[in-house]
């Protein structure tokens, strides 16, 4: 118990992670860049899935999803603001070695899953643009996303890239005018959850897709490394103030766009029974926004986003590694940089064995939400404690709503699971 005291003490006397790219978070917030994952490759791939083969039917899951996300980013922000630490260095100090492995092991596991995704995504925009094999581009992709991990060249492109494809993303809302939506069934598709036969594996990777544990792990680490721990209560309680501010706003643009890739998805390819076999045809959206050039500005588009989610989710693994000594994340030290090469380079290698790209990315979103109670309870056991918490614990009544949760996601991998055996 010592120890643990003396390792937090240290921490908030001596802490000053060298972030790099982290530094625009003084100006866009924590949580818009966690909404950048809101429109990565993944979320393309399970929205486009979930349109076209069961139409408006799982706009509910979006719904759903983006409720269940505010709750817990809300919660693990407020984990970095008053303990100082992120939930990967917390799961360390604060619960059994034994149980802090598995628990970060798995949550290693899922930033894999997360970069496999990500990486996929460019390299499927790389063939598109230049008709480079999907194998050559991944090794590319990957090779440049570590160059401005390591170098901390992306510190002047990072806002430049979720410009451009937050734009992207706010076309697909735009586009909405152009097509024809019967918005009363849309309604009451928002707020009515259905499971069609055989959706069960679509809408576990729409909500691994939205609800993203390595963005729990991420968000708390760009919290924590503001240190306002260490100000006053007036200081402290104006920062959860700020931040309940800055999560609904960008939980919200995270929901309107998912939502108009599905309503686009289903009128464009549930309405003439057309089945969405590669990510390529997405390209067919935008097409009545930018004419011919759709193909190019989309390729684009999802270059980016492969490259800006991969650059985040490298973070979120160097994140997590770092956790098991500890430590914060520090793009210098060893121990982020092995967490961040075990997430890139394990998910280069899974791409090289993978047969269907379209399906590996639903299938790499199905497994998130898989991992993800791991992460909830551990969340909950961490900022329902005093001890980890202080003064700021959780209330009862966040508490009961975060198990809500938690038991909302366990119950739907039941299902999953049914299904699949």
């Amino acid at each position: 118990m010592k120890l643990i005291h003396l390792l937090k003490d240290l921490r908030r006397t001596d802490h000053k992670p060298r972030f790099g790219g982290l530094d625009i978070l003084k100006y866009i917030g924590p949580g818009l860049l966690v909404t950048v994952g809101f429109i990565d490759p993944g979320n393309w791939a399970s929205n486009l899935a979930a349109g076209s083969d069961y139409g408006f039917s799982l706009l509910w899951m979006v719904t759903l999803s983006t409720v269940m996300l505010i709750i817990l980013q809300h919660n693990v922000a407020h984990l970095g603001i008053a303990s100082g630490l992120c939930l990967s260095e917390a799961t360390t100090l604060h619960i059994k070695k034994l149980f802090a492995r598995s628990i970060l092991g798995s949550a290693m596991l899922a930033s894999v899953s997360t970069s496999l995704a990500e990486i996929l995504g460019a390299s499927i925009a790389l063939n598109m643009l230049f008709h480079i094999p999907l194998k050559v581009g991944a090794l590319l992709s990957v090779t440049l996303v570590s160059v401005l991990l390591l170098t901390n060249s992306y510190r002047q492109l990072e806002k430049w890239i979720i410009g451009f494809v937050s734009l992207i993303g706010l076309s697909f809302i735009f586009e909405l005018w152009l097509v024809d939506i019967p918005w009363k069934e849309a309604a009451i598709c928002w707020i009515t959850p259905e499971i069609p036969r055989g959706s069960i594996i679509v809408i576990m990777s729409v909500l691994g897709a939205v609800v993203m544990p390595h963005n729990l792990f991420l968000h708390s680490e760009i919290i924590q490394s503001r240190q306002w721990n260490l100000e006053n209560d007036k200081v402290i309680k104006k920062q959860l103030d700020y931040e309940l501010f800055d999560t609904l706003f960008s939980m919200i643009i995270g929901w309107a766009i998912n939502s108009a890739m599905i309503l686009l998805a289903a009128a464009t390819f549930f309405r003439h029974n057309t089945q969405v076999t590669e990510l390529q045809q997405a390209q067919q959206l935008l097409s009545p926004l930018l004419g011919h050039s759709a193909a190019i500005v989309f390729a684009i588009a999802l270059l980016m986003a492969g490259l800006a989610s991969s650059v985040t989710s490298g973070m979120a693994g160097g994140s997590i590694f770092a956790g098991f000594f500890g430590e914060p994340f520090d793009v210098k030290d060893n121990h982020s940089r092995l967490g961040l090469f075990i997430s890139l380079i394990g998910a280069l290698i899974i791409i090289f064995f993978i047969k269907n790209p379209f399906q590996g990315l639903i299938i790499s979103q199905m497994i998130l939400s898989i991992q993800l109670p791991i992460t909830i309870f551990t969340q909950i056991y961490l900022t329902s404690s005093r001890k980890v918490m202080g003064k700021y614990v959780n209330k009862l009544t966040t508490t009961l709503m975060i198990l809500g949760v938690g038991i909302i996601v366990t119950y739907l991998n039941i299902r999953l699971l049914l299904f699949l055996f």
